[in-house]
């Protein structure tokens, strides 16, 4: 719908009014953007679009997965490690060894609302590859370390590494597809967390397996030789990863125009080039949905990094030995893979977003409840199944759904970096909950991440439900169409999520 002059109420069309129900309007012609395939028939056009879309899903998704998986992997093993013995080798004592793991939050929270930034600047297939090779140089060294000066040092130049990864794929994948085809894709990626989380366990447990070989303990080879994959990996992306559709080369020009239309269609110009501005920093900072969708995914990123740190640790407690905690560990990450890829794909399809989050919650907050309020193996380790299926689907449709509701190249990068780095800040809080003086029970800790759960990520996701859906009733009665009086299209189409024809995905 475009501006007029006339000072009646703007009154939507019905087909329009059916959109506002799945958290979209209809798509409208765009007429400053080449059309491939005029004069084609619907079916046509359809094949097409669905041959653009298997060849996108080809050529991105794959290895951005394996990426993020070796990224989580790498962060995450420090807690494999600890039960390999790691803390009593370096002689530190619980407090030091949460303070290493807090120095990475610290700096790869701190630095990620500016990674987006640096990723449009540099392109993706110059800055991803670069802060891998970073990260993997970082990683071997820490299999080097002989105190807890030395892995403290390391574990904040991994997280300062590792800041552009997670936060930047999801924004990546955002300029890519609709709105409604984002979360089955970032679900898809982020399922790779808990594959790495299922994948890790049998990994170190077989790596320490070479404890002594060159006078290091095993823990060490689990540094070293996960590091060394890093930088391999890192090298071989720049040419596996591509640049945005304005710029990448795997894309023909009839098939470039495609995905613009697309995007445009959907309400969306992420596709295309724009200058930096710091009007747009300041957009994001001002926009009241960053700090709702930061406090959502505070609720269940705090409780990711609980989770996936000392779940061996927790296992182990349960009286396993080391190799069959960290086997053990390895069947919940596979469910909440599994769940995880199936609310993206729920997601998509209904558009009910928040509600997702609002349903998957309780698994998490039940599985929580379980590992507070009983002593039995049985039902702690049933309680880490649920804990997981509760956690792992929400961080990914959680980031969906600030991406859904944030337009503009750049806004949406700063919002999303905000988010991502604000939920990982309070990895700071998730690696001081589990002390060494409260096993077996762990009782501080799991009723942290509990709170964690129901006060952030199910209150917030109910509020901020709500919010959405009273802006889209104001949208829809007209009562925000002086924000586009006396502006040309182009600075409407600037306006980004302001424009008064845009819905809010609820």
């Amino acid at each position: 719908m475009k501006a007029t002059d006339s000072d009646s109420p703007r009154l939507p069309s019905e087909e329009n009014k059916i959109g506002v129900e799945k958290g979209e309007l209809l798509p409208e012609p765009i007429d400053d953007v080449p059309d491939p395939d005029a004069g084609l028939s619907d079916e046509e056009r359809a094949a097409h679009d669905r041959k653009l879309l298997w060849k996108l899903d080809m050529q991105l998704i794959p290895w951005l997965c394996f990426l993020y998986l070796i990224s989580f992997l790498d962060r995450t093993n420090i807690g494999n490690a600890k039960i390999d013995g790691l803390q009593k080798d370096l002689h530190m004592t619980d407090g030091q060894y949460n303070a290493a793991l807090s120095l990475f939050f610290i700096s790869y929270s701190l630095f990620e609302p500016l990674t987006n930034v640096l990723l449009k600047r540099l392109r993706p297939s110059v800055f991803i590859p670069a802060i891998m090779i970073l990260w993997g140089v970082v990683m071997t060294t820490m299999g080097l370390v002989h105190d807890f000066q030395g892995l403290a040092t390391a574990r904040f130049f991994l997280g300062l590494a590792e800041a552009g990864l997670f936060p930047g794929v999801n924004y990546y994948l955002s300029c890519w597809y609709k709105r409604s085809e984002f979360g089955i894709r970032a679900a898809i990626f982020f399922s790779a967390a808990a594959v790495a989380g299922s994948f890790g366990g049998l990994l170190a447990a077989a790596i320490a397996q070479m404890n002594g070989i060159g006078g290091k303990h095993g823990w060490c080879w689990i540094f070293i030789l996960e590091g060394l994959a890093t930088i391999f990996v890192g090298i071989a992306s720049y040419w596996m990863v591509h640049d945005f559709p304005d710029e990448a080369r795997f894309l023909s020009d009839d098939d470039r125009a495609r995905v613009i239309r697309r995007l445009r269609a959907d309400k969306q110009s992420s596709a295309e080039h724009e200058e930096f501005k710091m009007s747009y920093f300041w957009a994001a900072v001002k926009d009241w949905k960053t700090y709702a969708f930061a406090i959502i995914y505070m609720g269940c990123d705090g409780a990711l990094y609980a989770f996936s740190l000392f779940l061996p640790t927790i296992i182990a407690e349960l009286g396993y030995t080391s190799t069959k905690a960290n086997l053990l560990s390895v069947p919940p990450y596979a469910a909440a893979a599994v769940l995880t890829i199936a609310i993206g794909y729920i997601a998509d399809r209904t558009r009910q977003r928040g509600l997702c989050n609002i349903v998957v919650s309780f698994l998490g907050i039940a599985g929580f409840a379980m590992l507070l309020g009983s002593g039995k193996a049985s039902v702690n380790y049933a309680g880490t199944f649920l804990g997981a299926l509760g956690i792992y689907p929400c961080i990914s449709n959680t980031i969906s759904w600030a991406s859904n509701n944030v337009e503009g190249v750049y806004k949406r990068g700063v919002v999303l970096g905000f988010v991502i780095g604000w939920g990982n800040l309070n990895g700071v809080v998730s690696s001081n909950i589990y002390r060494g003086k409260d096993k077996p029970r762990f009782k501080p800790g799991h009723g942290t991440v509990m709170a964690y759960m129901v006060l952030f990520l199910l209150g917030g996701s109910i509020i901020t439900r709500l919010a959405l859906a009273a802006e889209n009733k104001k949208r829809l009665a007209g009562k925000r169409d002086h924000w586009v009086e006396g502006k040309s299209e182009k600075e409407i189409e600037m306006l980004g999520d302001r424009k008064p024809e845009f819905l809010y995905t609820l």
